[in-house]
């Protein structure tokens, strides 16, 4: 990019100004029963660099270099089939099964044991979702059962018997993936899911009381259904759950000004929930504050062949799908999606990046082979790595851009994060311009005595630069 009339843009840092506090769950990621995303992607038995459960060392590496915090599993569309019984005890015992999702077979050698053990040599916390499309209220409270009880009845014995002496204390559950949308196994309307929801959470509650449980809200905010979704959703559930889920991804239909300015509607997306949130709240006369899971958000280039599911007779264990390869650009959006999150810290209590192991991913891996970074690892590791303590409302002055069906936007996104107990600030900046370099100039008089000690850039002249296995460090921070 080249710089044009020496163009600047500045933001002042003023500590009064907050927005809320960094909420470590930010950084969450997604791994689902999809692709190569859990065979050849986190488990890998055989391979050079496996561990004596089969964990892909490498993997386990890169997870904790990204500083993920929180992992959805086991699903993503994949949930509304599943059969969690099926996952557990002896692996030579484990039925194969279709997965109508993404029409292929899951042979069933990782399940609930296996991700918890793999979530612990991550260092990140499991956030479990149950089937409520084919299944119910009470196979949720079945899995609760397992997972959380720390013996003495029969489904805790069971996962005794299997292994784990003591319960996994999962504190996030998710009741049930995208039940708005058509394509979903067991896909139901908002009233029906919500009173499903509401059943499901009830009896969750009995058996734990302070467990985060999260409705589906929308999938996209283009569905035909959004808003009176969440309104009937949340009018059904509004006093069981903490929060509402939300789903949006991003894709480059070959106006890159445009693409750039994904942040934008992600951040209008987020307002809107939270007018449909609080309206629920306001007829309701409730005290209680249900907030946002941002629990699905990326760069996805759905229209690309990587997207295609198998059909016919083919299902395939563990095929190649949605294995997008990013770019300089991609980096750059998921950049600026990670500043909005933050931005709207006091709404959004929890993001997943969707996913984390070659399914639309950060980590990419070869079967028997090597495992690298796209280009988006570096903006979530980074963000990840320095965000800590309180998130700061910026004021931005900066050109304004036109980025095709959206209103002229500043060119540069901002957001900073205050450590008082560190003394250190940081500031996360995005130049969402396709043509032109920004300077950028930084007032800190409000930090005090304060110094500028480092700067990180991310940046390069092919914004279509994709990292590969044999190039992966060409374009690094």
């Amino acid at each position: 990019m080249t710089a044009q009339d020496n163009a600047t843009a500045k933001i002042t840092i003023d500590p009064a100004f907050t927005v809320g506090p960094v909420r470590r769950r930010t950084f969450g990621a997604f791994v689902e029963h999809l692709g190569r995303c859990v065979y050849t992607g986190i488990f890998e038995p055989g391979h050079p660099k496996a561990d004596e459960d089969g964990f892909r060392t490498d993997v386990l590496e890169l997870t904790r270099e990204l500083g993920v915090s929180t992992v959805r599993y086991p699903g993503g569309n994949f949930v509304s089939g599943y059969r969690w019984e099926d996952g557990v005890g002896p692996v030579d015992q484990r039925p194969a099964r279709l997965d109508l999702a993404w029409h292929s077979t899951d042979p069933n050698l990782v399940g609930v044991d296996e991700f918890t053990k793999w979530s612990v040599k991550a260092g990140v916390e499991t956030m479990m979702a149950v089937n409520l499309g084919t299944r119910g209220t009470q196979e949720a409270l079945d899995l609760l059962e397992y997972c959380n009880i720390d013996g003495g009845t029969a489904f805790s014995d069971q996962r005794k018997a299997n292994g784990a002496a003591d319960g996994y204390g999962i504190r996030m559950w998710c009741l049930g993936n995208e039940m708005d949308g058509p394509w979903q196994i067991g896909h139901k309307n908002a009233l029906e899911y919500g009173r499903l929801a509401a059943d499901t959470a009830r009896g969750m509650r009995m058996i734990d009381p302070d467990l985060e449980l999260v409705a589906c809200g929308s999938s996209a905010p283009t569905m035909d259904t959004f808003g009176e979704w969440e309104r009937v959703v949340l009018t059904e559930t509004y006093d069981l759950v903490d929060l509402i889920s939300a789903h949006q991804y991003f894709e480059d239909f070959g106006d890159l000004q445009e693409h750039l300015s994904a942040g934008r509607r992600m951040e209008s997306f987020i307002r809107d929930i939270v007018a449909h949130i609080d309206h629920v709240k306001s007829v309701k006369k409730s005290s209680k504050q249900v907030n946002i899971s941002f629990d699905e958000w990326n760069v996805w280039h759905m229209s690309r062949g990587e997207s295609k599911a198998p059909a016919g007779t083919d299902w395939p264990v563990a095929p190649v799908l949605l294995e997008d390869r990013y770019t300089v650009a991609d980096a750059v959006v998921v950049g600026d999606l990670l500043i909005t999150l933050l931005r709207n810290t006091d709404r959004v209590h929890s993001a997943s990046l969707a996913q984390l192991v070659n399914v639309i991913a950060p980590i990419m891996t070869e079967p028997g082979g090597r495992a690298w970074k796209q280009t988006t690892f570096h903006p979530f590791a980074l963000t990840s790595r320095h965000a800590a303590g309180t998130v700061l409302q910026l004021a931005v002055e900066s050109p304004l851009l036109s980025g095709g069906k959206t209103p002229d936007f500043p060119a540069v996104s901002a957001v900073a994060t205050l450590d008082a107990e560190a003394g250190e600030a940081v500031v996360f900046a995005v130049n969402r311009s396709a043509t032109d370099a920004l300077a950028l100039d930084a007032s800190i008089v409000g930090l005090g005595n304060a110094r500028i000690i480092e700067a990180v850039t991310f940046a390069n002249k092919d914004p279509y630069w994709q990292a590969t296995a044999d190039d992966s460090t060409s374009v690094l921070p």
